[in-house]
């Protein structure tokens, strides 16, 4: 017994893991993946049944596991990103609350003959977004900054309003049963906001003290805010049932917007958790489906899911942006966004069993119905937004453009080799007469620090995915490199040697997880660059054949050409960087800073 339940808990990872990686190749969203995964694992073939391999802890820990998934979420929810849409972000999560869950309720009284206490009750547990599913669509779908920020800000604060909502109408159900009157909602509703406000606010105050003072050692940082989400969460709903999620979400973004406070490492934790706890808690719930239930459902439930995909959410984004600066096109895809996640399945799943043991009729429907709409949402939505975007104009580009730390001569004959195979180039430097030189050449520039909080607020990175730091400073390329790593991704971090580094020994140089990538060769500096260039040296793309490859290119130029960059045949630029294992085959181009000989070759 003890290896069975190792197996399985090993396996719930092994498969998250392959559905993350499936998600990654086909870039679709990997909840379609791990649903599937759970469904298959599950009801289908009988592998694994959470209710026997977790027992009494399954709730408990579904519940901390949110709960992190939460904070982690309100960790990134800035004040600063929603300037201009606070009021449609305000209406999103209170008139569009009440829109949806009127006419989700109204629809399910109406298809499915629910009392209509369940159908409240039904249409207050979807009203919620969540991060779980709407952060990693908005990673595939690549909309502009505004529709991704509303999208974000609603699906993290509306999760533990739906949550409370849920509750009220529970209480509302079970009052009607006992005798209770309004009041008692009343209390219970003030008790939960309470205790959620003022316990998320003061724990959240309280760790930012912390770090702001530096009363906490760095490496416990990470654990520190693991254990006080787990601790807020468990208090907070001990003293007022279904408040820890209020609780959790508020702490984190009066963590994000206190001043003066780095969270940039423990949020690194946290996406990094999120990731694992969403994949095994889809995985996990998904398994606990009943199919015979969800096909009883028949045609009334694929009319529910149009009533809230073509009628609901449309009206519900009408409504909140009315007399806002967006536009029509932004409106659009917001309206269509809202897949339903890992809080709906899980309040779903425990009401169920609490209206069960109060005798509720149809509660048994709850469970597989808001599955229906889980999954019903996701997989529409999933194979449809990006498409949308696109059609409507409002998606980003693919991030294959390139921030330039520097705006020097090398720099900005480098960014205009790369313009001219239509990459977008961004050149950031504090010296005026560099930016003002860039801008006579036509590219586009950024005048100030690139490490600045100036830089962070009102740099334009949209189409933009790696970095090539330029500058012959280098404590400025190793800073913008440490900056921008958790931007594009440490595998997306160029630096190119300063003269100085140039000439120190290996032992003695910066690894490279501070500076990124060694640019062109651990024989190429700023200067050497900038002397081919003042003697002439150009930008030239060649394109290799079978007559002339690699090697010939190589035997032809010399010392005479610095291979910079390489495009590859599926039309992919890489760079040449030190101890590359690069080997450039017939048909790619290679970029190269050329330096004719005197007799013109």
């Amino acid at each position: 017994m003890h290896h069975e339940l190792l197996l399985l808990l090993a396996g719930i990872g092994l498969i998250a893991l392959g559905c993350q990686v499936a998600a990654w190749l086909l870039k679709l969203p990997a909840i379609l993946f791990l649903l599937l995964s759970g469904i298959v694992i599950g009801p289908v073939l009988g592998l694994l049944d959470p209710n026997q391999l977790f027992g009494d802890l399954l709730f408990p820990v579904v519940s901390l596991l949110v709960a992190v998934v939460l904070f982690e979420g309100s960790l990134t929810l800035r004040f600063r990103e929603i300037a201009g849409l606070e009021q449609v972000v305000r209406r999103m999560i209170s008139v569009g609350v009440a829109v949806t869950w009127a006419i989700t309720a109204v629809a399910a009284w109406l298809l499915f003959d629910f009392s209509w206490q369940l159908a409240l009750l039904f249409g207050a547990i979807t009203v919620v977004t969540g991060p779980t599913v709407v952060v990693p669509m908005l990673r595939t779908v690549r909309p502009n900054a505004r529709i991704a920020n509303i999208l974000r800000w609603e699906g993290i604060v509306i999760d533990p309003i739906g949550a409370l909502l849920a509750v009220l109408v529970f209480e509302l159900i079970v009052s009607s049963q006992g005798g209770q009157g309004y009041l008692h909602i009343a209390l219970v509703f003030l008790k939960t906001l309470g205790v959620g406000l003022l316990l998320g606010a003061l724990i959240g105050h309280l760790f930012g003290l912390l770090l702001r003072h530096h009363l906490l050692p760095e490496y416990l940082h990470n654990m520190t805010a693991l254990m006080l989400v787990f601790g807020a969460f468990a208090l907070a709903d001990t003293l007022q049932p279904e408040a820890g999620l209020l609780t959790v979400t508020v702490m984190g973004i009066w963590l994000a917007n206190l001043p003066e406070i780095d969270i940039a490492e423990i949020l690194d934790f946290k996406e990094s958790l999120s990731l694992v706890f969403n994949s095994g808690l889809f995985i996990v719930l998904a398994a606990r489906l009943d199919l015979a239930s969800m096909a009883e459902l028949g045609w009334p439930a694929l009319g529910l899911l149009a009533v809230m995909l073509l009628v609901a959410r449309p009206l519900k984004v009408a409504l909140s942006t009315w007399g806002s600066r967006l536009s029509w096109r932004e409106r659009a895809l917001i309206a269509w966004i809202a897949p339903r996640g890992i809080v709906a399945a899980a309040v779903s799943a425990l009401f169920a069993l609490r209206l069960e043991e109060h005798g509720m009729a149809g509660a048994e429907m709850l469970v597989p119905l808001t599955f229906m709409v889980i999954i019903g949402t996701v997989v529409i939505q999933s194979a449809t937004a990006r498409p949308l975007a696109r059609w409507l104009r409002v998606a980003e580009p693919e991030p294959n453009g390139f921030l330039i730390v520097g705006a020097n001569l090398v720099a900005r004959t480098i960014a205009k080799g790369l313009a001219q195979r239509d990459y977008r180039v961004l050149l950031v430097d504090s010296n005026w007469e560099s930016i003002q030189a860039a801008r006579m050449e036509g590219m586009a520039t950024y005048y100030g620090n690139p490490v600045s909080e100036h830089t962070d607020r009102h740099l334009d990175l949209v189409g933009i995915g790696r970095l090539l730091a330029l500058s012959p400073i280098r404590e400025l390329n190793t800073l913008a490199s440490l900056r921008y790593r958790g931007e594009f991704g440490k595998n997306r971090i160029y630096t190119l040697q300063s003269s100085v580094d140039a000439h120190l020994p290996k032992e003695k140089r910066l690894p490279q997880l501070h500076r990124g990538y060694t640019l062109f060769g651990e024989d190429i500096s700023y200067a050497k660059l900038a002397s081919l260039i003042n003697k002439g040296a150009k930008i030239h793309a060649t394109t290799l054949t079978e007559s002339f490859d690699f090697a010939a290119y190589q035997a032809k130029y010399g010392k005479l050409a610095i291979p910079l960059f390489a495009i590859d045949g599926r039309d992919r630029l890489q760079a040449f960087v030190a101890n590359g294992v690069m080997q450039p085959k017939s048909g790619w181009s290679i970029i190269g800073l050329i330096r004719e000989d005197e007799n013109g070759g």
